[in-house]
């Protein structure tokens, strides 16, 4: 009996020890799988972390490259809008220019005109200085040459309407001036004073036919006027600039 009893308490003694040991392998086992967890864990947290880190990361690098694509469309515009301005700029430059150049043109063409009669004027005056003599009433005016006498020169008197001998062989001198100067518009005035200006028109008749006595000069080339000399009496003989051919000019360049 006591060996049974002892025998017994020896079987539950093995199976208590049996069951001791594979509790500690299992709390063993339990204790390895937890700090494997735990590793595992922290394994996963850190991979968490840098996918986190690596998509804010790409997140940002996304919202840069379109604030970048933004800015280079921006540049774009604005570069475009920078060229049609500058084109457009371009373009009114030159065509300020361009006007600018034709006015310069313009005046060019004015300025040549007025120096041009401003020299024939000098070459009509010493053309007439010399076929008329230094006693000839010869002047300049605005351009114009003015070649005048009295009327006790060219009629005898003031009432009378016919040129006299002197007189005619002086005018006809001055219808050669007359013909050596086509460009020039000719206007015999008849000055004057008391109003009675059908006689006067008559003794600058008198006048146009003395100067078409010169060969070649048409009537055509004088024109003939009367007017209030002011205080001053007698036939003036002008070489006028022609300002109708000066005009036309004009109109054709500054159309």
């Amino acid at each position: 009996m006591l060996r049974t009893t002892t025998l017994v308490i020896l079987c539950f003694g093995f199976l208590f020890s049996a069951q001791a040991q594979k509790k500690r392998e299992l709390l063993e086992n339990i204790g390895e799988l937890e700090t494997t967890i735990t590793t595992l864990n922290d394994s996963l947290s850190k991979v968490t972390r840098k996918v986190n880190a690596s998509e804010s990361r790409a997140t940002l690098l996304e919202q840069e490259n379109q604030e970048l694509r933004d800015a280079n469309q921006t540049l774009l515009q604005n570069l475009t809008s920078f060229s049609k301005v500058s084109k457009q700029s371009t373009e009114t430059v030159n065509k300020a220019l361009a006007s600018l150049k034709e006015k310069e043109q313009q005046m060019r063409i004015i300025t040549d005109t007025f120096s041009r009669n401003d020299s024939t004027a000098i070459v009509i005056l010493t053309q007439a200085k010399q076929t008329l003599g230094p006693e000839a009433k010869i002047g300049v005016s605005n351009g114009d040459v003015l070649i005048s006498n009295s009327l006790d020169f060219l009629f005898g008197g003031d009432t009378a309407t016919e040129i006299t001998e002197e007189a005619a062989a002086f005018l006809t001198k001055v219808g050669e001036i007359i013909i050596a100067n086509p460009d020039r518009a000719i206007r015999v005035e008849g000055l004057n004073i008391t109003g009675e200006f059908d006689l006067t028109y008559k003794q600058v008749v008198s006048v146009a036919l003395g100067l078409t006595a010169a060969e070649g000069l048409s009537a055509d080339r004088l024109q003939l006027l009367a007017r209030d000399g002011n205080f001053k009496e007698g036939i003036i003989i002008r070489f006028a600039t022609n300002s109708d051919a000066f005009y036309d000019m004009l109109k054709t360049e500054f159309k």
